[in-house]
């Protein structure tokens, strides 16, 4: 399981994935690495942020984690008051199609069901959309507003 001094390897795998998904300029990408290092930090040691690493050997090639979310109960899961988020799904392109990001996602749900988890979601690129699909994962009606800073 990754620790804090994993944060900045977890920043640098963010940062790629919103790269390859072309979802932002280099300098958003860079201040998103930047913020996400502290930020990771803080959750793993609030044990918010549990994150799992996968190396080839020599170095880190993929990792994904879960976020905890206070989360009121819902009829999804009428007694639970913690939801799982799954973020930060990345594997270096030389070492994808190999079966890395399911077997983390997989860890991640076991997770989730370890702890008695029942509600998991995440925000798929359509890269990963196959895959989220066939480990059961659907669309849901979730919508979004991005408040510009005035």
């Amino acid at each position: 399981m990754a620790n804090a001094e994993d944060a900045r390897l977890i920043a640098g795998h963010r940062r790629a994935m919103f790269a390859a998904m072309g979802a932002a300029d280099e300098a958003d990408l860079a201040t998103v690495e930047s913020a996400s290092i502290p930020w990771t930090e803080r959750m793993i040691l609030e044990s918010r942020y549990l994150g799992w690493i996968t190396s080839d050997g020599k170095r880190p090639v993929a990792s994904a984690g879960m976020f905890l979310l206070d989360w009121p109960p819902h009829p999804l899961d009428p007694e639970g008051t913690v939801r799982g988020y799954l973020l930060n799904v990345f594997v270096e392109p030389a070492h994808r199609e190999r079966g890395l990001a399911r077997e983390l996602v997989q860890i991640c749900l076991a997770e989730a069901k370890r702890r008695g988890i029942r509600v998991v979601t995440l925000h798929a690129s359509d890269e990963g959309r196959p895959l989220y699909e066939t480990l059961g994962f659907s669309m849901t009606n979730e919508m979004r507003l991005t408040l510009a800073n005035e």
